[in-house]
Formats: structure tokens, C-alpha cells, sequence
């Protein structure tokens, strides 16, 4: 997903589920966060690089890929944008594969409740990184958030399902490799990573193969995963965008003790109903990204105006504060957050008997 869902839909989704709006603006920043704090940023500001969210294009070019330089990678995709749906799913392979197969990302899953339980009773900036990952389970589903090419691979056999006066029709996608270029809607060219035939380059991590298409809330498309054996799959994102959204109130509900326990495959649809046109008609528009859109939906819920997203809106706070303050800060409370999500997801990774994300460590250590 996109700034348009992470922050401007999620703002919308924490206005319905009754949060004001200081407290919807805080949980979508950090929603849309996770897809900014890197190494690189938490280096500029001085805070702890363990507590990175995502990693910058040139970050992964550098990035190693032996064993250790995989934990840090697997760490991360794993646990902010590629939950695992079933770290126990039987599979026939190796071992290897096995543990590669179980990282495949997917809604609903145990992970998911373990995530948000995780921000009950906690900050706004913990429930804003749940937000994020629970929408990303929608998105990314099928795919997973470590180097895998037999995993995350897909070939040529990948269409967009397009309905034009009433009649669907199948429109093969283009896709090019063409680092820092956009996306060709009219034409139907997609920028993704390149052809690696080795099972660990980094240009096979999660969708990368698929570029962004997965991102478009629009896209409905066919193809032919890796992991499947190049079985034709359907992913029909407006539909699912929808139920993510819908889960996502759902759970800022209970997050803020409306709902008396979270559960999964559990939807605030009655809630939603009232703007599911709107909602609807927002999401299937084909369109680079729906902002303007979502933000006008934002502020008819609350009746104020929806700040635009500014990296550097909170850094100063942070880097001006002295040690023991800093974690009482808006960035402090999101990396502390973020380093209590990375810790179980790795940790649950590592009791499977996966070691591709290495060893679990405390949040506090």
C-alpha cells in the first residue's frame, strides 16, 4: 500500500472508530512511518538503528546477503510489511524451502491478533504501526518479506482485469525495470525489480517482482506465483481493500476499548456501510494514488483539515531532547513501539524453527 490507504485512509478508519482528530493525525503519521524510518534516517537523528522499519533502495543495494545480512532483512519486511500467515503451514520441500513457505504473507493470521494485542493499552504511535501492518496483510498477501525466488517470482503470465461498460477483459501487464521511473498507467507499464536468478537477491524480496501493482487499490489482475508452482491465482484488490479497511476500525475499536476482544475474520461492516460508496468509489478509480481523495473523505468525518505527511515533522523534538527524555518523545514512543513489534515477530519466526530471521532479542535489550 501507498501514502494514499497508510495515512489519509487510515485516518479515516480512526475517525470512524472514534478516535479525535489529534489522536486519528497521530495514528496516521505513524502509519505511514513504518514506510519512512530507516537505518538511514535513525542514524541522522541519532536513534537506534535496530529499530529501523524499512530500508531505502539505496540501503538495499548495499545490503548483504549471507546469513547475517538476511536476518536483518528478513527482521524487517517480516514483521512491518509481509506478516507471516502461518508459521506452522505444512508444505512439502526441504527444510529450507519450508521455512521459506511459512514466511508467505496473508490476513487473518495469528500474527495479525498477536499485533494488535501488542498495541492494547499502548501508544497512539504503536496502534498507527498495527494499522499499517494489518492493511500490508492485504496487499502483500502471497508474498513474502524475505529474498526468496522461489517464493516471490512471478513470470509473464500477468494480466489486469479491467471492466469497461460492463464487459471485463484482460489487459497483459508490461513490466520493465527501470529504477526511479513511474509507473505507466495509460500504457500499462510497471517499473519492478530485475531478473536474479540467484534464490537470494535482494530483487527478490516480497513483491518486488510485481512491482508496485500490488500497492493499487484498483488492481485486479491474475498471475502465476512462484510459490504455487506457477498455479494462476486472482487477487481482486478492491475487494480486499475494503475488508481491510473495514478490519482496521474493527480493531482501532478495541484498541481503544469499544470492542471487548479482538477477533480475527471480524469486520466493523455495519459501522462502514453508511460510506461504502464512497469508499468503494475511491479505491477503483485507476489513478497513480487517491490522496486528494481520501483526505476529502477525512475531513467531511471530522470537520478539520488533515495535515500533509512531513518526514520531518517530529526530528527536531527528537534530536533536541536530552537521553532519558527522548523516549517520551513522538519519535521515541514509535521506535519503542517498533522495537516491541520486530522482537515478536522475530521471535515467533525463530521458535518455528525458521532461522531467517536469526534470534529473538528483548525490545528492552
Amino acid at each position: 500500500m501507498q501514502l494514499d490507504f497508510h495515512y489519509y485512509a487510515t485516518y479515516c478508519a480512526a475517525a470512524l472508530a472514534g478516535y479525535s482528530h489529534e489522536e486519528c493525525m497521530d495514528i496516521c503519521y505513524s502509519a505511514q512511518f513504518v514506510d519512512i524510518c530507516t537505518k538511514t534516517f535513525l542514524q541522522r537523528i541519532g536513534g537506534p538503528l535496530g529499530a529501523a522499519t524499512t530500508q531505502l533502495q539505496l540501503e538495499m543495494m548495499d545490503a548483504r546477503t549471507d546469513a547475517v545480512g538476511l536476518h536483518d532483512i528478513t527482521r524487517i519486511w517480516a514483521s512491518f510489511h509481509f506478516l507471516p500467515y502461518d508459521l506452522n503451514a505444512e508444505v512439502k520441500g526441504t527444510k529450507k524451502y519450508r521455512s521459506k513457505y511459512r514466511l508467505i504473507c496473508g490476513p487473518n493470521g495469528k500474527l495479525v491478533g498477536e499485533t494488535v494485542e501488542l498495541a492494547k493499552d499502548k501508544s497512539l504511535q504503536a496502534v498507527g504501526i498495527a494499522m499499517h501492518i494489518m492493511a500490508d496483510t492485504w496487499a502483500h498477501r502471497y508474498f513474502a518479506g524475505t529474498p526468496s525466488l522461489v517464493i516471490n517470482n512471478t513470470n509473464r503470465h500477468f494480466y489486469e482485469l479491467k471492466t469497461e461498460n460492463g464487459v471485463e477483459t484482460e489487459v497483459k501487464v508490461i513490466f520493465k525495470h527501470l529504477p526511479g521511473a513511474l509507473d505507466d498507467l495509460d500504457n500499462g507499464v510497471f517499473i519492478n525489480s530485475i531478473y536474479q536468478s540467484g534464490e537470494n537477491s535482494i530483487m527478490n524480496l516480497g513483491h518486488g517482482r510485481a512491482g508496485h501493482f500490488p500497492d493499487y487499490s484498483f488492481a485486479r489482475y491474475k498471475y502465476l506465483p512462484a510459490w504455487a508452482d506457477y498455479k494462476e491465482f486472482i487477487k481482486d484488490n478492491p475487494t480486499e481493500y475494503y475488508s481491510a479497511f473495514c478490519q482496521m476500525v474493527y480493531a482501532m475499536r478495541y484498541l481503544r476499548g469499544e470492542e471487548e476482544e479482538f477477533k480475527l475474520d471480524t469486520y466493523a461492516t455495519d459501522l462502514v456501510e453508511p460510506h461504502r460508496e464512497r469508499i468503494q468509489s475511491i479505491m477503483t478509480v485507476r489513478r497513480l494514488d487517491a490522496c486528494d481523495d481520501w483526505r476529502e473523505f477525512g475531513e467531511s468525518l471530522t470537520g478539520q483539515s488533515i495535515d500533509e505527511f512531513s518526514v520531518e515533522k517530529y526530528e527536531d523534538e527528537y534530536r533536541n531532547a536530552a537521553v532519558e527524555d527522548k523516549e517520551g518523545t513522538f519519535l521515541g514512543k514509535f521506535i519503542s513501539a517498533a522495537m516491541a513489534q520486530k522482537s515478536m515477530v522475530t521471535n515467533r519466526i525463530y521458535k518455528s524453527g525458521s532461522k531467517l530471521a536469526g534470534k529473538s532479542v528483548e525490545a528492552d535489550k
